[in-house]
């Protein structure tokens, strides 16, 4: 969830078409056309990332006359659908995984799971990604990688991959360190707890 309160003017006269704003923008909203940049102000979220790039200063923030909100509603998803895709990727449905936004993990599995399917997508519904734009799309792909979706990286800079978690490290890691003082699978097992932990929802 994300009020918008701000949107991007595009001063046209100065923009040269270089198309980093379009490049740097989590929601994916900008293009390019006879060497201007465009934005779809419908799907915009305010996030100022083309401003904050823009080589010429061709782009200003500005107020909106009637800032509102992005969310996806979780109570339109059965939550039980919700815990399990969460509990596939690692999270716990009421882990805060965006921290400049506070959106949480249910919330981005409602959107994926009411259709979704690209983390640009994700953003426009929820918010999320508009803050630092930089660690929560490891959340994002991981919960889309848990949904069985695959999506295709744009031509962009707005993806950072997904790193590493305990899951992923092989029986061989583990048994090179074991022996120096790190704990992978009873760490594992910590984490189970908390991912199967109830949160202020219950168990549905």
């Amino acid at each position: 969830m994300k009020l918008i309160s701000l949107k991007p003017l595009i001063n046209a006269d100065k923009c040269i078409g270089c198309a980093i704003c379009s490049k740097v923008c989590p929601a994916a909203t900008i293009v390019i056309k006879d060497k201007k940049a465009i934005v779809n102000e419908e799907f915009c979220r305010g996030c100022g990332a083309c401003e904050q790039r823009c080589p010429v200063y061709a782009i200003a923030m500005v107020k909106l006359e009637k800032p509102y909100t992005v969310a996806v509603n979780v109570e339109d998803v059965p939550y039980e659908k919700i815990q399990e895709l969460c509990k596939t990727a690692h999270m716990h449905p009421e882990q805060i995984i965006c921290y400049c936004t506070a959106t949480r993990a249910e919330e981005v599995a409602a959107a994926v799971l009411t259709g979704a399917k690209t983390p640009e997508e994700i953003s426009r519904r929820t918010g999320i990604r508009m803050g630092c734009k930089v660690e929560c799309i490891q959340p994002i792909l991981r919960i889309l990688k848990a949904a069985g979706i695959d999506p295709e990286r744009p031509d962009g800079y707005q993806w950072y991959g997904i790193t590493p978690t305990l899951w992923d490290i092989s029986p061989e890691i583990k048994e090179k360190y074991k022996t120096s003082g790190f704990y992978f699978d009873e760490d594992i097992k910590i984490l189970e707890k908390v991912i199967k932990a109830k949160g202020s929802r219950g168990d549905r």
